[in-house]
């Protein structure tokens, strides 16, 4: 199996149907995912499963509770026929030093911004996150994020399926891999159409999502 890329905070599953999904989820792997929050003007929400260690799964989808955003939902979600892994997040140990380095060597993650949600008990969870750079929208390099003071959400007795492996396919992989490594990080690269695969190990073996 691939190794796990530094610093990984968390994979983001999209989809245009989250009850959908997270049944599927549940049916392919044993394990029930746990209701996360709401995005509040945003439009989704999520369920969330533990990675093990300080890194989970993230399945997000519309929220039908919440009116229609007038922005696009994050993450690409409006033009989604399908699931799809579609990017993922690194915590750096310092967020605003990771970024300055990464601009100085060539690649700008984009700015900074404060995000914040309630989980289902009320906790409110407070953080903060880079765009992406718009001019590779591959979902390939991570964008980077900061919990501060919250309680990160694999501390909060998630469900677990222990990530073994996380890959990804680019038609040109060698375009991909400096920008990885001005963000502190690296991922398994193969060529092929552009998309990212992750593999967990449940009660009914391991099981691959692309």
């Amino acid at each position: 199996m691939n190794a796990i890329p530094a610093h990984l905070d968390h994979l983001v599953l999209a989809t245009p149907d989250l009850a959908a999904t997270v049944a599927d989820f549940t049916r392919r792997t044993g394990v029930a995912p746990a209701p996360g929050g709401t995005h509040v003007g945003l439009g989704t929400r999520n369920h969330l499963v533990s990675l093990g260690g300080s890194s989970y799964l993230e399945i997000l989808g519309p929220d039908p509770e919440q009116s229609a955003p007038g922005v696009p939902r994050p993450f690409g979600v409006d033009d989604l026929a399908l699931p799809r892994t579609v990017t993922w997040a690194i915590s750096p140990p310092d967020l605003d030093a990771a970024v300055a380095a990464a601009r100085a060597l060539g690649y700008d993650p984009g700015p900074v911004h404060p995000m914040r949600r309630r989980r289902p008990d009320g906790t409110l969870l407070e953080w903060r996150l880079t765009d992406g750079d718009t001019a590779h929208p591959s979902g390939l390099v991570p964008f980077l994020i900061d919990w501060g003071t919250s309680l990160h959400p694999s501390a909060s007795g998630l469900p677990v399926t222990p990530l073994l492996a996380l890959s990804g396919t680019a038609p040109e992989p060698d375009e991909i891999r400096p920008l990885l490594h001005a963000v502190g990080t690296d991922l398994t690269l193969t060529a092929g159409p552009v998309g990212l695969s992750f593999t967990v190990d449940t009660p009914l073996g391991p099981v691959t999502f692309g």
